[in-house]
């Protein structure tokens, strides 16, 4: 029987979308799905919400939550995994505020900067757990990565172990309809290309019946007033000449030009907050309210397929019906040609009964594939630090970071990185 083992199901929300739209897809309607999660509260509200929609669409599927995470694993033939590596008191907001008593602001500290090293450093390590339970226990399965930090994370578990990944993210997806829409223009029968790294992949062409969109939407971007919410991204593309396809609330902390304490108005310029994530907590029980009532406690609730790559990739693959998709994958044989091997890269692949075959797409612009090796040199360092246990690799990768080195000298950056470990204690394994 084919089994789909979702890791991190306490996502109730997330768990609806991926396995739902499973449940809605004839190929994979009739699957065994195993849930497992940590916090076994949330796990029993998913399979309460699972069970639910399951019974609405005919109980074609079998639900089954798993306490024992080897148990949800054996035998799968897929295994999703949308985990977070500590909760957010006091990690998340460690991730935050711990920098900020260096001068060091950030916005979402998720994929890059001084958060996304010590979000990847604490994820890394239960990965590599997951991947090693399957390669003895579903050495066949793929398995699709959800979590951030996205490029580290999924180079890390390519490199350090046998299992077949591919990283996955819908920003790809959305990219050139949110920027028409933004501009009021019409998204229909728009053809693109985007590759890069995840969170800072290109848009190089936009067109719809051969015309090049580009010139009018740079003429739009510069009569657009703000704020609003894409002023990073807009002057990104007019600075470099290709929009990107993460948020300018992400890409503000990816690049060394926009959060500096030297240049405090660049903030109100740019629309950047920085203290959003002081209100996460609350916000996380008012999302949890939500879930409860509108999903846990719903006994008629029902499903529409979204745009997720997970429940796509799986048909493909049982169907032998190909797709396109967006994966993160190694750089192997240099798919694109002006970024290091070793690298993550997002790049346009294939998926069918043989799996995830990434395309080789060729050289960047070389500023867009100068601005990407920024982010690459972090994120090759977090993967060294996180499979050798080396300390001085975490240091390398914070000096190397483009934000944090554009503000803070060595001494503060090493002295910040020793008590962002200390702080993050049990979470990490010893680092010599």
């Amino acid at each position: 029987m084919l089994k789909i083992a979702f890791i991190g199901a306490g996502s109730t929300i997330f768990a609806k979308n991926v396995l739902g739209d499973c449940m809605m897809t004839p190929a994979l309607a009739e699957a065994h799905i195993a849930l497992h999660d940590i916090d076994l509260a949330r796990l029993k509200e998913s399979e309460t919400m699972l069970n639910n929609l399951n019974r609405n669409n005919g109980s074609k599927a079998t639900i089954k939550a798993y306490a024992d995470r080897r148990e949800a694993l054996r035998g799968a033939t897929y295994v999703v995994n949308a985990i977070t590596a500590g909760a957010f008191e006091p990690f998340i907001r460690g991730d935050h505020e711990i920098p900020r008593k260096y001068g060091l602001k950030q916005t979402y500290a998720d994929t890059l900067g001084i958060g996304g090293l010590f979000r990847a450093l604490r994820t890394i390590g239960p990965m590599l757990d997951f991947a090693r339970d399957m390669e003895e226990l579903c050495p066949d399965a793929w398995f699709l990565n959800y979590t951030n930090p996205m490029a580290i994370l999924t180079g890390a578990l390519l490199r350090g172990t046998g299992i077949k990944a591919v990283g996955l993210c819908h920003s790809v997806q959305v990219c050139a309809k949110e920027l028409l829409e933004g501009l009021g223009m019409n998204a229909e029968g728009v053809h693109w290309r985007i590759a890069g790294i995840n969170h800072q992949a290109w848009l190089l062409d936009i067109t719809r019946d051969g015309e090049d969109l580009y010139p009018e939407i740079k003429r739009r971007a510069a009569a657009r007033p703000g704020p609003h919410d894409d002023m990073v991204r807009y002057e990104i593309m007019n600075t470099f000449g290709s929009y990107v396809t993460e948020s300018s609330m992400h890409g503000a902390e990816y690049m060394p030009y926009f959060i500096k304490n030297a240049y405090p108005e660049l903030l109100e310029r740019y629309n950047i907050p920085t203290e959003n994530y002081k209100g996460w907590g609350n916000s996380r029980q008012e999302y949890w309210d939500r879930v409860m009532r509108e999903l846990v406690n719903d006994v008629s609730i029902v499903h529409v397929r979204t745009h997720e790559y997970a429940s796509y990739i799986m048909e493909a693959m049982e169907t032998n019906t190909p797709f396109k998709i967006a994966g993160n994958v190694l750089n192997t044989g240099g798919l694109i040609s002006n970024l290091p091997e070793e690298a993550c890269v997002e790049v346009p692949c294939l998926v069918d009964a043989n799996g995830v075959t990434p395309t080789r797409f060729g050289p960047l612009p070389q500023q867009l594939a100068a601005l990407n090796r920024t982010n690459i040199n972090m994120q090759l360092l977090a993967v060294e630090a996180a499979l050798t246990r080396k300390r001085e690799y975490i240091y390398h990768a914070a000096l190397l970071d483009p934000h944090t080195s554009a503000e803070l000298p060595i001494d503060k950056i090493k002295a910040l990185v020793d008590e962002m470990l200390e702080a993050n204690g049990d979470m990490l394994p010893a680092y010599l």
